[in-house]
């Protein structure tokens, strides 16, 4: 079971080390409810990203299956005229979903940022394993 206190304490670190940070939370794949949520936009709904969000991972998923592709999905990027959105899957039922300003920001550094956090993300969340499509 997750540690919710940790995940809290993850998402602000996260925050403030990345550059335009707009908001993250993290998401149980299967139900689309947020774990955890943190954002510093009060016009960003986290609840309604990460209920959508949950939809497309799913539905990208399929799409690996159904070309018969034998990978992993690591992350999915939404690039947007003003935000850069990234979704890092953290093991096969939960994933780190992140929106950031792309004026303040790039996707290396957002990459690298988030992925400095990963394993721990992973140890609160109690998994290591990356989604496996079949």
């Amino acid at each position: 079971m997750a540690d919710i206190q940790v995940l809290d304490k993850l998402l602000i670190q996260t925050a403030g080390d990345l550059p335009g940070f707009m908001g993250a939370s993290l998401v149980d794949l299967d139900s689309g409810m947020s774990l955890a949520t943190y954002s510093v936009r009060a016009d960003l709904d986290l609840a309604v990203a990460s209920a959508y969000n949950s939809e497309m991972v799913k539905q990208k998923l399929k799409t690996i299956e159904a070309l018969s592709l034998d990978t992993e999905l690591e992350d999915m990027l939404l690039t947007l005229g003003e935000q850069l959105h990234l979704i890092q899957l953290l093991n096969s039922k939960c994933f780190i979903y992140i929106a950031a300003e792309r004026k303040n920001t790039n996707l290396a550094i957002l990459r690298m940022k988030v992925n400095q956090y990963i394993p721990e993300f992973r140890k609160a969340i109690g998994g290591s394993s990356y989604l496996r499509s079949a």
